[in-house]
Order: structure tokens, then C-alpha cells, then sequence
């Protein structure tokens, strides 16, 4: 993949880029950077099609924002400002994680654009931050978050050479060994200044809201169960042990233009790192239909 510069209104994005043909967005999670999706690019572009994928706000060598949001409605923002940036009349969009959240918001606001829409291991709705409050297996799950919340979480997440990147990885996809120079990318992003500042800032600007405000909690919720017009397909592990696989219950009731599910076996929350081939086929197969 080649290396970009993207230009939006609110940021300068570096993305990699390969193929030609119509645009396949592709946009990458946490702890995690655009490189996420080297097994899947090769697979898009012998489909035909043009496949870009940014570093995410703040994740160097994308600019940080000068006004510092992360919240989820800006992620979305982002991607019709890159639908636009990039000429794009008619585009898919494939999100993992974090990514899967820009994706949602961004078809919201983009939907004639978007043909399809992929998403990967984060479910669209309302049913997360109502497992946060009731589901004490995803208030396992989620400890990270809340840790995220305070000041210490910074200095930790970079002791020991970002051990706890690694240790995150192996929680959420469990019997999955990475590979070590995929973790040695990612910690290599990681370590560039303001990185760390950005990847928090997701959770305090999404996440702090919800735990501390009441009614900041209800709009969100309320945001969250808008229904999407755009085909769309979501891939989950059975074994993720980040986001439940339970949380994608109901899910088909917000995507009224048709919501494929596919639970993929033995697979967990890096599932397009894991079994590829897989995905691979899942998704060009929901592509080409």
C-alpha cells in the first residue's frame, strides 16, 4: 500500500492506499492502526476495488484535532469528510472496533454514498451502554474503559513497552497469538507523540459522558437507535472477549435495508487478523450482491 495525505476541513489524515475502481473505506480500531486490514486489502483489490485506509483522528501520523474531539458524532463527520475528500460518489465502508462506530455515524450522515456497509466486532445501537449498567460480563469485559477515565491511564498504557497492548490483544481474542511485528507496528504508532492522548481520548469523550451524566446518557442512547438506510453486514467472534457476542441480539431491527449476521466460530474481537480467509469470503461475497 502507498502512503497518502488526505485533507478535510477539520484534519489532515495519512491513509494508505492501493487498487483501483470504486472506494472501499476502511477504518481500523483500538489498540490498532490502518495496517489492521493488510490481509483483507489484497482480497478487495483484486475485486476492483480502490481501497483506503486512514490512520484515525489523532492516530500519528493523522493529525490531532485542534479543538480535541473524540467523541463518536465527530467519527462520523470524519467519514464524510473523507467520502468527500476523496471524490467518492459511491463508496463501501468497512469498520473494525472504533472504526465500526465511524462507519455507523458516518452512514447516518452519508447514506446516499454508501453502498454497503461492514462492520466488525462493535454491534450499532443502544444495547453496549445498556450492558454497562446490567451485564456484569461486559462490565468485566469493559474494565478498560473505566480505567481510561483517570489521569494513570496514560502512563500505563505506555509502561513496559505498551505491554499492556499486547496483554489487551490476547484478553480479547483468546488462543490467538499475534504476530509480533504486527504488535511491534501497532507499538510503533503508539509511541508517536500524541497517540496515547488521542486513543484515550475516544473513551473519555464517548464513554465519560454516559458514566457521569444522566442525561448526556439518554441522548446518546436515543442517538444510538437511529435507524441506518444502508445494506449492511456485521461480523462478530463467537469468542470475543472484548464486545459479547451477546450484544448482538436485536440488531437487525435497526438497519432497515437488510442487516446480515454472520457469528463466526472460535473467532474473537481481531477476527480479520485471525481467520481472514474467512472474512475474506464473507466479505467480498456481501460486496458483490
Amino acid at each position: 500500500m502507498r502512503p497518502i495525505e488526505i485533507e478535510t476541513p477539520a484534519l489532515r489524515f495519512h491513509a494508505l492506499e492501493a487498487g483501483a475502481g470504486p472506494l472501499a473505506l476502511c477504518l481500523h480500531g483500538f489498540p490498532d492502526d490502518a495496517r489492521t486490514w493488510r490481509h483483507q486489502v489484497p482480497a478487495l483489490v483484486a475485486a476492483g476495488y480502490r481501497v483506503v485506509a486512514p490512520f484515525m483522528r489523532g492516530y500519528a501520523p493523522t493529525e490531532r484535532p485542534r479543538d480535541g474531539r473524540y467523541d463518536a458524532a465527530v467519527l462520523g463527520e470524519d467519514v464524510a469528510a473523507l467520502l468527500d475528500a476523496l471524490e467518492a460518489e459511491q463508496a463501501v465502508v468497512v469498520g473494525h472496533d472504533w472504526g465500526a462506530v465511524a462507519a455507523c455515524l458516518g452512514a447516518l450522515l452519508a447514506a446516499p454514498r454508501i453502498r454497503r456497509l461492514v462492520t466488525l466486532a462493535v454491534p450499532y445501537g443502544p444495547g453496549f451502554f445498556r450492558a454497562l449498567r446490567e451485564s456484569h460480563a461486559q462490565q468485566r469485559r469493559s474494565w478498560y474503559m473505566m480505567f481510561f477515565q483517570h489521569q494513570l491511564a496514560a502512563e500505563a498504557l505506555a509502561y513496559d513497552d505498551f505491554a499492556m497492548i499486547e496483554h489487551l490483544w490476547c484478553d480479547w481474542s483468546p488462543g490467538w497469538v499475534p504476530p509480533p511485528d504486527t504488535l511491534a507496528a501497532v507499538k510503533a504508532t503508539f509511541r508517536q507523540q500524541g497517540t496515547v492522548e488521542a486513543a484515550l481520548g475516544y473513551y473519555r469523550a464517548s464513554i465519560g459522558p454516559v458514566l457521569d451524566a444522566p442525561d448526556q446518557r439518554e441522548a446518546m442512547l436515543q442517538a444510538l437507535a437511529m435507524p441506518i438506510p444502508v445494506p449492511a453486514l456485521h461480523l462478530h467472534g463467537s469468542e470475543d472477549g472484548c464486545i459479547g457476542v451477546e450484544l448482538t441480539a436485536g440488531l437487525e431491527g435497526y438497519f432497515p435495508a437488510g442487516l446480515r449476521l454472520e457469528i463466526v466460530p472460535s473467532a474473537g474481537h481481531f477476527l480479520h487478523q485471525e481467520r481472514p480467509a474467512e472474512i475474506n469470503e464473507l466479505l467480498l461475497d456481501f460486496l458483490q450482491h
